[in-house]
């Protein structure tokens, strides 16, 4: 690790202390709290949520799998541990700096283009995006039209507005291609590729837009169907643990709502390490409207994190392990 990035690790850490802590501050949690969320946990529950938490990575690794397409092979015993790997990086890096590192475990654990790597790196973050705004408008949607939490009726409205939003992000997973060609066009037009810089950054994005416009047709189709059933596994240990950590007055449309307001917070490039204090915030914000107290979302959220971030930790070391075997072996 350099200086700069232990100097930046070291800043993330505070910012995220300094968050946690004003949360706590905020909502006057006591940290006997987040231990008391923790240990009403049911053993069978958590060894669930560990279940379901290693279920995310081979599904993730076959939606990568589909977006490269089938002239790629790639193998699941070399996919699923990189993709473990690279989840560890992104997660814990500050601003998602970490996500860079998948174009090179692709790269080095497949011999994939980092072009291509790319392309297949932006395509499923798009497809997060757009599958988690869809999930939330959705569950706003639904509560706001049913009715199901009277004080909450402003979520109607944020369900309509977000209809917007969420189609633009699909039409971004579908259409990622066309968006670097328009930037492009319109850097033509300002004369920035004549610079040396900006002929390095065209000769780039040139190579990205063949590698977009190369992830369509029935690569995009199963990289979005593998989208359905990777959030769904998501959701699904978010619920698990939220109603497990104290929040079990929770239906399944309310998980998703604070689930997924957690999820953007993290999905977001400003958070700090491991997303300590954003995630926590959006979890907090989406279950106190459906009426979780300040104190259970606040402790509940935390527990959640801690429990989250070890399961990454174990499952992206020994992701790294494997990968480095994998290469060695050739």
């Amino acid at each position: 690790m350099t200086r700069s990035s232990a100097i930046q690790m070291l800043l993330s850490l505070v910012v995220a202390a300094l968050l946690v802590a004003a949360l706590l501050a905020w909502s006057g949690t006591p940290l006997e709290a987040i231990w008391r969320a923790m240990r009403q946990l049911d053993p069978a529950v958590l060894v669930l949520s560990i279940v379901v938490q290693a279920a995310i990575y081979p599904l993730r690794a076959l939606r990568f799998r589909g977006l490269m397409g089938p002239e790629q092979q790639a193998p699941m015993a070399r996919l699923v541990p990189a993709t473990a790997a690279h989840s560890l990086v992104a997660y814990l890096l500050p601003a998602k700096m970490g996500e860079a590192s998948l174009v090179l475990y692709l790269e080095r654990g497949l011999g994939l283009a980092r072009s291509r790597g790319l392309a297949v790196l932006l395509v499923a973050r798009a497809l997060d995006f757009a599958g988690v705004t869809v999930a939330l408008t959705v569950a706003c949607l639904v509560i706001g039209s049913l009715g199901l939490i009277p004080a909450a009726a402003w979520l109607l409205p944020m369900g309509g507005a977000l209809v917007i939003p969420a189609l633009l992000l699909s039409w971004l997973a579908v259409r990622g291609a066309s968006l670097v060609r328009w930037c492009r066009a319109l850097a033509r037009r300002m004369s920035l590729p004549g610079m040396g810089a900006g002929g390095r950054l065209d000769r780039m994005a040139e190579h990205l837009e063949g590698a977009l416009d190369e992830v369509r047709g029935r690569r995009l189709l199963l990289g979005a169907l593998w989208t359905l059933p990777i959030w769904a596994t998501v959701f699904g240990y978010y619920g698990l643990l939220a109603r497990g950590l104290g929040l079990d007055f929770l239906r399944p449309v309310e998980a998703v709502f604070g689930a997924s307001l957690a999820i953007l917070s993290n999905l977001l490039p400003i958070n700090g390490f491991a997303g300590f204090g954003t995630q926590d915030a959006g979890w907090v914000f989406g279950y106190t409207a459906v009426g979780a107290t300040q104190e259970a979302a606040v402790a509940s959220g935390l527990a959640f994190h801690l429990i989250y971030v070890a399961g990454i930790a174990v499952f992206g070391v020994l992701g790294h392990v494997l990968a480095s075997q994998r290469r060695s072996q050739g």
